[in-house]
């Protein structure tokens, strides 16, 4: 057999048995404020519950075994399954007429977009929302930020032998980042610096917020999500302590999270000294500081084109601008997503700057998705290799990162990563523009649902929602964030006749 398909259901089934007991929070939430849909989630759990049992008690020793393609085939179809049981209590209870729209919002959710159509097309806004509702939006994000397969790896030691082929084909980055030689150990580390860095956020958050609110964002933000609990997201709390402890938490959780190991370890300077980071904090401080000078009114008078279309006249002072610019600098660079301003109504320099970070995306083995930091710098150390090769054709110049060699496999993955990101914006556009949306929607729409971000441009902004998307739309981004969340490989392959194949 091409697949080991007991053992792809039996993985299936321990993860949907995983996903019966996470909808028993919601559920308890529910029934703490006294909510009456809290019977949705109890028998969604209970159904969860009951697969994931029945795939358990069938097991053999056989079924556990997995092999690269099981691997791919689990990984690529839990996110599907997981998101059509995960949308069932929006519709059961209610919350969401359409099934399109429960799935869309849930995947959105798993995939940590944050994509949203609460607020529009007659959906209800998000302040009107039960809470127990809210609450499995950032559950969602919070279980799919580290990845659902890694929590299964670092709870429960059953995937054996296959365990390596589940973890690579779900971490994000051109190669799985292993703490220690087992990989289950690997797993359990990761969700502790994970948990304990949300633990640390949601409590630096409670000064200014209730608890629930703080929950969900800590959930969010680490998971790189957005998903608020306000529909003019942060932005609606209308506070530079939640805008800066946010950010901060955006540009940690935008971290390998084997350096957070390794820091926590006291190797600070091995940290540090990381290529990846510190492109990646360049990055950053570069477009807070372009973003800071396009939108700080005394320096607006100053641009070529500081006239906008929505009379944004500017931040009055230097350190609110900052604080904006460093805000969205780091919510779009992380895909996070979080929002505190209308970025479309800014001036062109601001603009251009928020659209570069759309390509961007968070280190290798975080929780934030896009093209990744470490793509970048090995793209651009080629190109400038090729370059000096044309000026000395004979000499060997292999690629460097730091004091080690870059393998040829390496590149190609990052090659050909590029290259099937932008063929996959290619696709997304044409589609959304055969769907009837203009072409700024449809790029921006196609390009925030592959980097995982949630706003996007023109019909799409971070004032707006995705409710007035057609159906279909729905369903190819809903594709398009999975893809993306995943890698693109991990979901591309199944499609290729060789992957069915001996």
């Amino acid at each position: 057999m091409v697949l080991n398909y007991r053992a792809v259901l039996f993985t299936l089934g321990i993860l949907v048995f995983f996903l019966g007991i996470a909808l028993l929070l919601p559920m308890l939430v529910a029934l703490l404020y006294g909510e009456p849909e809290w019977w949705t989630f109890g028998v969604t759990a209970l159904g969860s519950l009951i697969v994931g049992t029945v795939a358990w008690i069938q097991r053999s020793r056989s079924q556990t075994e997995l092999q690269i393609r099981d691997g791919f085939a689990i990984v690529a179809m839990a996110w599907v399954v997981l998101s059509l049981i995960g949308a069932l209590p929006f519709v059961m209870g209610g919350v969401l007429e359409s099934y399109t729209d429960a799935f869309f919002e849930t995947m959105s959710a798993f995939t940590t977009t944050g994509s949203t159509i609460f607020g529009g097309a007659g959906n209800p806004d998000i302040e009107d929302v039960p809470h127990a509702f809210l609450f499995w939006r950032s559950l969602a994000h919070w279980m799919g930020g580290m990845g659902i397969i890694v929590l299964t790896l670092a709870i429960l030691p059953l995937l054996g032998v296959g365990g390596m082929q589940l973890y690579k084909a779900e971490v994000p980055g051109p190669s799985a980042d292993k703490l220690t030689p087992r990989v289950q150990e690997t797993a359990k580390r990761l969700w502790m610096i994970y948990v304990g860095i949300t633990f640390v956020e949601f409590l630096v958050l409670l000064p200014a917020m209730n608890t629930f609110d703080a929950i969900n964002h800590a959930f969010a933000t680490m998971a790189t999500g957005g998903f608020s609990t306000k529909n003019g997201s942060v932005g609606q709390f209308g506070s530079a302590y939640i805008d800066w402890v946010i950010t901060i938490f955006m540009f940690l959780a935008g971290v390998n999270f084997a350096l957070h190991f390794r820091m926590l370890r006291g190797k600070a300077i091995t940290v540090f000294r990381d290529t990846e980071f510190r492109v990646y904090v360049g990055i950053t401080l570069v477009a807070t500081l372009l973003i800071t000078i396009g939108t700080w009114a005394p320096a607006m008078g100053y641009l070529p084109s500081y006239e906008t279309e929505g009379g944004f006249l500017g931040y009055a002072t230097f350190m609110e601008s900052l604080r904006y610019g460093a805000f969205q600098a780091s919510a779009i660079i992380t895909t996070t997503g979080f929002g505190t301003a209308d970025y479309e109504i800014w001036p062109p320099l601001a603009v251009g700057i928020i659209f570069i970070c759309f390509y961007i995306g968070g280190m290798a083995g975080s929780t934030g998705g896009g093209v990744k930091v470490i793509r970048h710098v090995l793209m651009f150390k080629n190109s400038f290799k090729e370059i000096k090769q044309l000026i000395h054709p004979q000499a060997i110049m292999p690629v460097r990162l730091g004091n080690k060699v870059v393998s040829q496999e390496v590149m190609k993955n990052v090659l050909s990563f590029i290259v099937l990101y932008l063929g996959l914006i290619g696709f997304g556009t044409m589609a959304m523009s055969f769907l009837g949306l203009d072409i700024l929607t449809s790029f921006g729409a196609t390009l925030s649902s592959v980097g995982n971000v949630g706003p996007a441009f023109g019909t799409l902004g971070p004032t707006e929602n995705y409710a007035h998307l057609p159906q279909m739309a729905k369903w190819v981004l809903s594709f398009l964030m999975m893809a993306g969340r995943l890698e693109i490989f991990t979901v591309i392959i199944v499609f290729v006749p060789a992957f069915w194949k001996r």
